[in-house]
């Protein structure tokens, strides 16, 4: 069973939930306005800023890939989703992400784990202003050099002439 918790944070006064503030001040609220940003767009940055890092295969959850793999297959679909395996909360000033990735065989899975929140963090919080309070991996699989890529080799067949 999952519980929430709610703390104030003595110096800026915000409430947080699960790390994700809910009021405060920053650049992104100021008198003469306010910026929000949607939960995709950070999902989108992390989702880039996490597959740049060498040894990250793929990104996604077993089914995820899956129905990854299978919408590649349709004529004029855009190709894999940035944002697959990745899922964020963002509040105001800061955002929480939770990022499921398919490493390499042979890559140090801690060092790699260090690196991915390194260029996480540093790309959302450059692109965004808001603050990362935590990056969490989960890794679902390993990619051996045997194994064959999930995507087609060659081009489909028209089924129409």
């Amino acid at each position: 069973m999952t519980t929430t918790s709610t703390e104030t944070d003595s110096r800026t006064g915000s409430s947080t939930e699960r790390g994700v503030a809910k009021q405060g001040s920053s650049a992104l609220s100021t008198s003469q306005g306010k910026t929000s940003i949607a939960d995709s767009v950070v999902a989108k940055i992390a989702g880039m800023a996490a597959r740049e890092v060498d040894g990250v295969y793929k990104m996604g959850a077993g089914t995820a890939r899956a129905i990854g793999t299978l919408r590649e297959r349709f004529p004029g679909s855009s190709g894999p989703s940035v944002t697959s395996g990745v899922t964020v909360e963002v509040g105001e000033t800061q955002a929480a992400i939770d990022l499921d990735v398919v490493v390499e065989y042979g890559v140090a899975i801690g060092d790699l784990s260090q690196g991915i929140r390194r260029n996480v963090i540093g790309a959302v919080e450059r692109m965004t202003g808001l603050q990362v309070t935590e990056v969490n991996i989960a890794v679902d699989d390993v990619h051996l050099p045997d194994e064959q890529d999930d995507t087609p080799t060659e081009e489909p067949r028209p089924r129409v002439r």
